[in-house]
């Protein structure tokens, strides 16, 4: 891992995620790190693209985001292992809507939400910016994008996803690299961190 950083503000300068085969680093499990189901492992299915969120840093985005959800909306595009998902449904979240279109990951999901009975999961089989359209403006707290590895989703996601935030509502980003330049004109970077091949951005709407 590189050095780690993080900054209330940018400088004034202006995926479900792995290729054939597993690549080096990608774990085969991964754990809720917190809340009612701390500890649950979380399968990490070998598909192309797929590249969970490290412990590491979902740790740090769930200090960012704070301890408690209590009472969010949620979504998690591109969902993967549901490593995002589940660990903001175990912090308290009323509602956490998943989206992956991998059919193998889907049932992965609904696997882990039965077994959890999760009953805030919603699962959502298809296609990540055609529900994002789909999505009433304002309906979510916390919106999740973490686009398969590589992928070019990320921009288009981020379009959409900016309408469909409530007031003071966070979008977290990861990518494979510093989108800090790339951003849509509404949206501010509030945290950033890098670590490894991780580049971690929580968002908020510009409020001015």
């Amino acid at each position: 891992m590189s050095a780690t950083r993080s900054r209330s503000r940018p400088s004034s300068a202006p995926p479900s995620k792995a290729a054939p085969g597993r690549p080096r680093g990608v774990p085969r499990q991964v754990r809720i790190i917190g809340g009612q189901w701390k500890r649950t492992p979380l399968a990490v299915l070998d598909a192309d693209g797929l590249r969970p969120t490290p412990d590491r840093v979902r740790e740090t985005l769930f200090n960012w985001l704070g301890q408690d959800l209590g009472g969010y909306a949620c979504l998690d595009l591109f969902a993967g292992s549901g490593a995002l998902g589940f660990e903001a449904a175990s912090r308290g979240a009323a509602r956490v809507v998943m989206v992956e279109s991998l059919p193998a990951a889907v049932r992965q999901l609904q696997a882990v939400r039965d077994k959890l009975h999760a009953g805030m999961v919603d699962i959502r089989a298809g296609d990540a910016l055609g529900h994002l359209a789909s999505c009433p403006p304002g309906a979510f707290d916390v919106i999740f994008i973490d686009p398969p590895f590589g992928s070019p989703l990320a921009a288009r996601a981020l379009a959409a996803a900016v309408s469909r935030l409530k007031p003071g509502g966070h979008i977290y980003l990861e990518s494979g690299e510093d989108m800090s330049a790339a951003l849509p004109a509404e949206l501010e970077i509030v945290r950033y961190l890098h670590a490894g091949m991780v580049h971690a951005h929580l968002l908020a709407a510009k409020t001015s």
